[in-house]
């Protein structure tokens, strides 16, 4: 890890093309393109974006929405395929670490994923959220505890959660346990109303100030005509307006540059790492400001599997961790504890 350079980032809100998964895919790359020509190191997208997020849950009844779910499977993203081969290739060819939210499609089941490439093109982590909210729970299935994991890249070691995961404390603690230094947050925008942006702004500068790390968030805009389009009906169609907030925030709780709260945009700002070490140098949560003898985090990070044989090294992914609830084998000056490797 580096702890004194800069980074450029930058942080994009822009609407998807509803119903078309090549529409979408088309303007992540020609905004990875904008993004390098502001100097971007790092470009983060909203959450599900590439088709677009689900927001015909939101606004529909279940037995409703059979036609529009089905649609969402068409369009919904493969890992590796056309899609992240051709963020790939923009990542590349302009030497950008890329975080990407999709709709994945794994055979018969959707999940909400996070894909960040690094500036070379390799796709260095594929992370699914690992509870679905509310009405996303009609759609997507539940991800695992192997990406709740830090990544080092060109723009510094990154970790990534999707929009409510950050009200779980446990895993944005499994981030901070490892030192991330660049957090890339993403939430669907134009949802809920303003109090919904009024909420994420508090969530993504309590992390940064809780972390010692920058924030980097983006959210999805839809245009009036899109809003229209998903809700016919006048009367919910304000479901569907505001909650927006792309923003850059800094280890000290604050805004990098200003955000962008309506229409499309991109919020871009220099990452000084110095100020990492002045925030963590008062509050090191994974550090000096721990107490590993009083508090720790239990997690499990195995890849799950709906199979498994007799000498697969996931079946003994399944044992209870090898200490008991005292760990009375483990390192008690680690604030994390993890189960005994397969």
């Amino acid at each position: 890890m580096e702890f004194n350079r800069k980074v450029r980032a930058a942080a994009v809100q822009a609407s998807p093309v509803l119903g078309s998964r090549d529409g979408t895919t088309e303007r992540v790359v020609a905004a990875i393109a904008r993004a390098a020509k502001e100097g971007a190191e790092l470009c983060v997208f909203p959450e599900a974006f590439v088709p677009y997020y689900p927001y015909f849950s939101f606004v529909l009844p279940p037995p409703a929405m059979g036609k529009e779910h089905m649609r969402l499977y068409d369009e919904a993203v493969t890992v590796p395929g056309p899609v992240t081969r051709a963020v790939a290739a923009a990542a590349r060819a302009h030497g950008v670490v890329v975080v990407l939210g999709v709709n994945e499609r794994d055979h018969g089941t959707l999940y909400n994923a996070q894909l960040v490439f690094d500036s070379d093109g390799s796709l260095v982590l594929h992370r699914r959220k690992i509870t679905p909210t509310y009405h996303e729970r009609m759609i997507w299935g539940q991800g695992d505890g192997s990406g709740l994991r830090t990544v080092d890249t060109a723009a510094g070691r990154l970790g990534a959660l999707a929009c409510w995961e950050h009200y779980n404390p446990l895993a944005r603690f499994a981030l901070i346990a490892q030192h991330e230094q660049i957090h890339c947050s993403q939430f669907p925008g134009s949802l809920v109303g303003p109090i919904f942006a009024e909420q994420m702004e508090v969530t993504i500068r309590h992390h940064a100030l809780e972390s010692g790390c920058f924030v980097v968030n983006a959210t999805a805009f839809l245009t009036p005509e899109q809003v229209r389009e998903v809700a016919p009906n006048e009367q919910i169609q304000g479901v569907l307006r505001g909650g927006c907030m792309t923003a850059i925030v800094t280890p000290e709780g604050v805004h990098a540059c200003p955000p962008v709260t309506d229409g499309e945009g991109m919020a871009v700002a220099e990452l000084d790492f110095a100020l990492i070490t002045k925030r963590k140098r008062m509050m090191d949560a994974a550090g000096h400001y721990a107490r590993p003898d009083l508090l720790r985090l239990w997690m499990d990070t195995a890849e799950r599997s709906i199979t498994l044989g007799a000498g697969s090294p996931k079946a003994s992914s399944l044992a209870p961790a090898a200490v008991d609830h005292g760990y009375p084998d483990a390192d008690h000056r680690a604030p994390v504890v993890r189960p005994e490797a397969g």
